[in-house]
């Protein structure tokens, strides 16, 4: 199978051209396709960084090759990840409406070319934010199940960390997820908390603890709080502190407030988001089915939610193919829906204005 990667130039994009490159996840004999646009500085980075990958990997690199238009895109796998990133200067990022118009109309172009020119079974997975609008547009060009959203599936990850660590367990012993929007509407799902070992006794105990009396419903509020305490620490340069103060905070506000602190220090976050998304390819390629979180275009299969929004799916070689069903909790299916309406309400604004 080949992979081509949309933004191979920008940050995120080339560390998902490494990492995959690096951990071997395309054969020799498969592809890698660099995606950038025609003339600049896009251009220059696409040739750079195939020369440096060819030359740090000779032995194990798979076929790359640098693409610079939209209808010349061929992978199996698209790596969707080209567009206005928000910048690490809190005071300067725009707005997620700014974001959207500006990333709109690429959307369109990479979604409208693959339609036309591609061979109709790619998987598209969406890296760039907002990852519901570049869901929404892919899924109208391309149907709804080759398309998947990273933002839910990066979320459940760090969801599941931050209460490892906590606990005292490897990442792996935990399974949780995040679903809802990728943002400050995420719902985490503590309903869907299992740690391997432990009965359900055990885990509502430890549920509870972590928890605190804190209810769901208040955790937008919560996580706008704790933004405006972490982005204090941060005019005042004080950088040690604020990353105090956020692994001070219970594991789900963690998910929100250690992503955004790691972009606005400098850092990004363009390894961990290179890592899910590679892991996501690996499913792919291998023809495993496994179940994860993500952003899909919902029909009504999952809490009657007919709008693109992160939910819990089966994914395989082909896209994702069913929602597994949960029985949340009467608080996370509140503020379930209530993160759906407000995300359906931007998509309807995002896509009348910007056509």
């Amino acid at each position: 199978m080949d992979v081509s990667i949309i933004g191979a130039s920008g940050d995120c994009g080339r560390e998902i051209a490494i990492q995959l490159v690096a951990e071997r996840v395309l054969s020799p004999n498969e592809r890698l396709q660099l995606v950038g646009r025609h003339g600049g500085r896009s251009e220059r980075v696409l040739h750079g960084l195939r020369s440096d990958l060819s030359d740090a990997y000779a032995e194990i690199a798979p076929e790359i090759d640098v693409a610079l238009h939209p209808d010349e895109v061929v992978g199996d796998i698209i790596v969707m990840a080209a567009g206005q990133a928000v910048p690490t200067d809190a005071a300067s990022a725009p707005s997620r409406d700014t974001l959207a118009m500006a990333n709109l109309p690429v959307f369109h172009a990479y979604a409208g070319a693959i339609e036309k020119h591609g061979h109709g079974n790619e998987v598209v997975i969406v890296v760039t934010n907002p990852v519901e609008l570049g869901v929404e547009i892919f899924s109208r060009y391309l149907g709804r199940h080759r398309v998947i959203g990273i933002g839910a599936y990066s979320d459940s990850l760090r969801f599941r960390r931050e209460i490892a660590a906590d606990v005292g367990v490897r990442r792996q012993m935990v399974h949780a997820f995040v679903v809802g929007e990728h943002g400050e509407q995420m719902v985490p799902l503590w309903s869907s908390l299992r740690i391997y070992g432990m009965d359900m006794e055990e885990m509502l105990s430890i549920t509870a603890r972590l928890r605190g009396k804190r209810q769901l419903t208040d955790f937008p509020s919560e996580v706008q709080q704790a933004k405006i305490q972490t982005l204090a620490y941060l005019q005042q340069g004080l950088i040690r502190e604020a990353f105090e103060h956020v692994d001070r905070l219970p594991p789900d506000l963690r998910v929100v407030l250690k992503p955004y602190l790691t972009h606005l220090s400098g850092a990004k976050t363009a390894v961990a988001t290179a890592n899910v998304t590679v892991d996501l390819v690996r499913t792919l390629m291998d023809g495993r089915e496994i179940v994860v979180a993500g952003q899909v275009r919902l029909d009504g299969e999952f809490y009657g939610i007919h709008t693109t929004i992160g939910a819990p799916i089966v994914v395989g070689t082909n896209g994702w193919s069913q929602v597994v069903p949960l029985q949340l909790w009467e608080d996370e299916a509140r503020l379930l829906t209530q993160a759906a309406s407000q995300v359906q309400r931007k998509l309807r604004e995002w896509m009348k204005h910007g056509g």
